[in-house]
């Protein structure tokens, strides 16, 4: 046994240090915050990194220390402290956030490849609202089709997409700074002094926080990797302060290097979805490559969203199936072909994916719907990761039940005041995070997003919430429903998904209340939601008759 545990392969902190690398930030998510916040990004990634990141790694370790024999996962932790349904809930609100993530990374390929095959953006000027999301569903179409065939396609993916992601970010922040000393110090961004830097904590500024967030989360992806260090309570904390360290080096340096090429106090609208192209044309003509390092960029995109979305549509999926178990979950949603994949699950996934869509066709443009689906990831992905902390005050609150190698702060009670400062932040910024970005503040338009945000979060979270009922209906009935209610259900939901298009798309005078302009469509639109949501339930809560089975 001694020479066992003497052979056993240990993962040491500077490889652990790089694998949670990968999973927290990228140059896109230090582009949509640019945009959001400007060159006072750099003080706030500075706050963010010291005050959310390192507690938020280090309470990672211990709950993936805790729980390593139940997989590590968020689910299990939750499961562990609370019980299996808020476990299976847990479970489902960690999918559903993977949604919009998957519907974005959809897009972000449609983008890509409009840039490898154009070296342009005038092909977004050529494609409609209604012709984009055709191209978006077609992505989930072909990725199933691909998970289907090549079982490996996931680990093809990730290895070069990631790879060449890490590779091109590292690349860009070296050469623009070098740029800049070939120059002599000139930047776009005139001008610049410290107070450049200091941001206004105004409402605006508080409303741009969850999309900090939803950058930096990801860590917990590594936490069941805790117990394989020789060392963990030495060990992972060096791994988590150099997280730490290398994503305030990247968001500082990278917001940083973003000022040198674009004028922080006029920053292009389309920054988000372009962003990444301007500045890879701009430095490959310094540079004299031309072109080279735009097609470079677009291609790495394609590979690393094309990964991100294979790992959405497949594992994500996987694991919503398999982590719950039979007992919440219906049985039709469990049922997998000869292949072994959860087809209705797939299904599932792509109605739900297709649904939030749906929800951003009648958006001006390309443009505002890539925006608006980056808007509705800063909701959900930051509201997720209220449960890490929410587990993490838990085991603290009992810790002589929940023992670990690795201890974040000794003290229980300081532990758990630093676990609820972390869970109110995240919950708050949130809220906020429902608010509109990158639009006239109270106009038609931003009272539609903000209607359409409340709506995917109901609807992504609700659904989880009805899943148990309609699981024990099937164990009461034998069946959830009858074939006549399934129809009937159907047509009232594909019904009132035709109405809400054709609501959506007309133009109608709007109603003053007070000082605000609401448009009479997206008020109607509401009421027309709710009447077929009460319909369906009344439907839906009969008893099946038996001889329909």
């Amino acid at each position: 046994m001694d020479d066992l545990t003497n052979n056993k392969k240990y993962i040491n902190w500077p490889t652990l240090t790089l694998m949670a690398f990968c999973t927290v930030i990228g140059l896109d998510d230090i582009m949509y915050n640019f945009q959001n916040q400007g060159m006072p990004v750099v003080t706030s990634w500075i706050i963010m990194c010291i005050f959310y990141v390192i507690p938020y790694s280090l309470m990672v370790g211990q709950l993936g220390s805790v729980f390593s024999k139940g997989g590590g996962g968020l689910s299990s932790w939750v499961r562990g402290t609370d019980g299996e349904f808020l476990g299976y809930f847990t479970a489902w609100t960690y999918w559903a956030a993977s949604i919009p993530y998957a519907v974005d990374s959809a897009n972000e390929i449609i983008v890509d490849i409009g840039w490898a095959l154009t070296g342009s953006e005038k092909f977004q000027h050529q494609i409609s609202n209604s012709t984009f999301a055709i191209l978006t569903f077609t992505m989930f179409i072909i990725f199933i089709f691909v998970e289907h065939y090549f079982s490996r396609s996931m680990e093809v993916l990730s290895t070069i997409g990631g790879g060449l992601m890490l590779f091109m970010t590292l690349m860009f922040v070296f050469l623009a700074f070098l740029g800049l000393a070939k120059s002599g110090g000139h930047m776009a961004t005139q001008p610049f002094t410290w107070h450049t830097l200091i941001p206004k904590f105004d409402m605006h500024y508080w409303t741009t926080v969850a999309m900090l967030i939803y950058a930096l989360n990801g860590c917990e992806l590594v936490a069941p990797y805790v117990t394989q260090m020789k060392k963990p309570q030495y060990d992972f904390p060096k791994a988590m302060i150099s997280l730490a360290i290398m994503t305030i080096f990247l968001t500082v340096f990278g917001s940083f290097a973003l000022g040198i090429y674009f004028n922080a106090y006029h920053i292009p609208n389309d920054l988000k979805m372009n962003g990444a192209y301007y500045v890879f044309d701009m430095v490959g003509h310094q540079y004299g490559l031309g072109k080279g390092l735009l097609f470079l960029w677009a291609w790495t995109s394609v590979f690393y969203n094309a990964a991100l979305l294979a790992v959405l549509l497949d594992a994500m999926t996987r694991m919503l199936i398999s982590d719950t178990g039979d007992k919440y979950m219906p049985k039709f949603l469990r049922k997998k072909d000869k292949n072994g994949l959860p087809i209705n699950g797939y299904i599932l996934t792509v109605s739900l994916s297709a649904f939030i869509m749906l929800l951003g066709i009648f958006l001006p443009d390309m443009n505002d719907i890539f925006n608006w689906l980056l808007n509705l990831n800063a909701i959900v992905s930051p509201g997720v990761t209220c449960w890490i902390f929410y587990s993490f005050m838990r085991i603290r609150k009992n810790s002589a039940k929940f023992p670990s190698k690795y201890v974040f702060i000794k003290n229980d009670k300081l532990a758990y005041l630093a676990g609820l400062f972390l869970l109110v932040v995240t919950a708050v910024a949130t809220v906020l995070g429902i608010a509109p970005q990158d639009i006239k503040t109270y106009s038609g338009y931003w009272w539609y997003e903000l209607i359409i945000n409340i709506i995917a979060v109901v609807v992504l979270i609700g659904l989880g919430t009805i899943l148990p009922g309609i699981r024990r209906r099937e164990e009461e009935y034998g069946i959830a429903f009858s074939k006549p209610q399934w129809i009937i259900m159907f047509c009232l939901i594909i019904g009132s998904v035709i109405v809400d298009v054709y609501l959506g798309g007309t133009k109608m005078a709007n109603i003053h209340i007070s000082q605000l302009a609401l448009p009479l469509n997206i008020l109607l639109i509401v009421i027309e939601a709710v009447t077929a949501i009460l319909i369906c339930w009344l439907v839906g809560r009969r008893k099946p008759i038996a001889s329909e089975n």
